[in-house]
């Protein structure tokens, strides 16, 4: 019979040593703990309610969250920079779970314009098991994890490290696994007692900083480095202006698809994290379903069905065209259409059933901001299904 591990990278060809070994199965151990006591999908469920009723508290922080995290990691950003900009970097692979990763696709446009790099965002089980034969000392490994435990990101990092990759962690926790053993570490400022938002939008602004300071130790592009630190400084203030002016109308978007089952998400580009971001939190915070729908797939399926909610992201940039496409599939379809857009843009008006106009700002800058309202969305729909739950109807 053959033997079974809980991972492949505790089988006896595994390159990781004895202590990564090590490592990995007690993280294993500890996160299989973890999950027995997650929140369930009962429409009750006190303690999931009181995770979603923190979540509001942290959305509304978000602004501090990120101000903070980059004030207090400003040092170490800058000196991180320098030690990567002169290490023959070539590749950077940039790796995580769930809004882990959801950060990593958001953060890849602004990296490559910036360093003229490649970048690619990865789940960090197909890094780790298939996808990391290629990786050496010309290559960045980025991880992120707010527990800095998460055994898939902690195995992603640890298989660079056994092939001579550099290696980068973001997390929320000083001292854990992921911080320990890997080459550099940045800290996020933010808290995770909700659903996950600031921690990820607080990693997500980290990640540009840091991008920015090795874009001014490399001497690239020191217009561009000047106007698009001036657009992430700004980003605090955007958040809470979206927050102060959307929040009634998103409330009231709701309370409208309350009693649906499914929800639907679709952006290109870096907004894409923003759809990520979205489906996770509606099944975070709900017992109902939330879908990411990457902009061009959407039309090679008939994805949305007769009255699926679909929010379309869709920030100034190359993708307005093809979210105007999908917009007009989508009520073909006969589904509902709630489109998150660019001040003045007027093109996607015709096919939504609203329109919610956030600031103009770089378009790989934009999730950090243009993700806002579908953070709001899931906790007043999930508000919603609780009250609906209580009266019994």
């Amino acid at each position: 019979m053959t033997q079974q591990f809980v991972t492949p990278l505790l089988s006896p060809d595994s390159p990781l040593d004895a202590h990564s070994r090590q490592l990995v199965e007690a993280l294993f151990e500890k996160e299989a703990r973890l999950m027995d006591a997650l929140p369930t999908d009962d429409p009750l469920d006190e303690k999931r309610r009181r995770r979603v009723e923190l979540t509001r508290v942290e959305i509304l922080g978000q602004p501090d969250a990120i101000r903070n995290t980059l004030s207090e990691e400003r040092e170490a950003t800058k000196a991180t920079a320098a030690v990567f900009a002169t290490a023959g970097i070539r590749r950077i692979v940039m790796t995580g779970c769930g809004d882990s990763l959801a950060v990593m696709v958001g953060a890849r446009l602004f990296f490559e314009e910036l360093l003229g790099i490649p970048v690619e965002p990865i789940q960090a089980l197909d890094y780790a098991y298939y996808a990391s034969r290629t990786s050496g000392p010309d290559t960045l490994v980025i991880t992120l994890s707010s527990s800095g435990t998460t055994t898939r990101t902690v195995e992603a990092m640890l298989i660079a490290r056994s092939l001579g990759a550099r290696t980068l962690a973001l997390s929320n926790t000083p001292g854990s696994a992921l911080m320990v053993e890997s080459d550099r570490g940045l800290m996020v400022r933010a808290e995770r007692k909700g659903w996950p938002t600031q921690a990820s939008t607080a990693a997500l602004a980290l990640l540009c900083q840091f991008a920015l300071d090795w874009a001014r130790a490399a001497g690239r592009k020191p217009e561009l480095v000047d106007a698009w630190q001036k657009a992430l400084d700004a980003v605090p203030q955007q958040i809470a202006d979206v927050i102060e002016t959307h929040e009634p109308a998103i409330k009231a978007i709701a309370e409208r698809e309350r009693d649906r089952s499914i929800y639907l998400y679709a952006a290109g580009g870096p907004s894409y994290a923003g759809a990520m971001f979205g489906s996770a939190k509606v099944k975070e915070c709900s017992p109902d379903q939330g879908i990411a729908i990457p902009l061009e797939e959407f039309h090679h399926y008939n994805t949305q069905k007769e009255g699926d909610p679909l929010f379309l992201i869709a920030p100034a940039g190359f993708s307005v065209c093809r979210a105007r496409d999908t917009a007009f599939e989508g009520k073909r379809w006969k589904g509902q259409i709630y489109s998150i857009v660019t001040e003045a843009e007027t093109m996607l008006d015709p096919y939504s059933d609203e329109v919610l106009r956030l600031p103009a700002m770089p378009e790989s800058l934009a999730p950090l901001v243009y993700s806002v309202p579908v953070q709001l969305f899931a906790f007043h729909v999930a508000m919603a299904k609780f009250h609906l739950a209580e009266s019994g109807s």
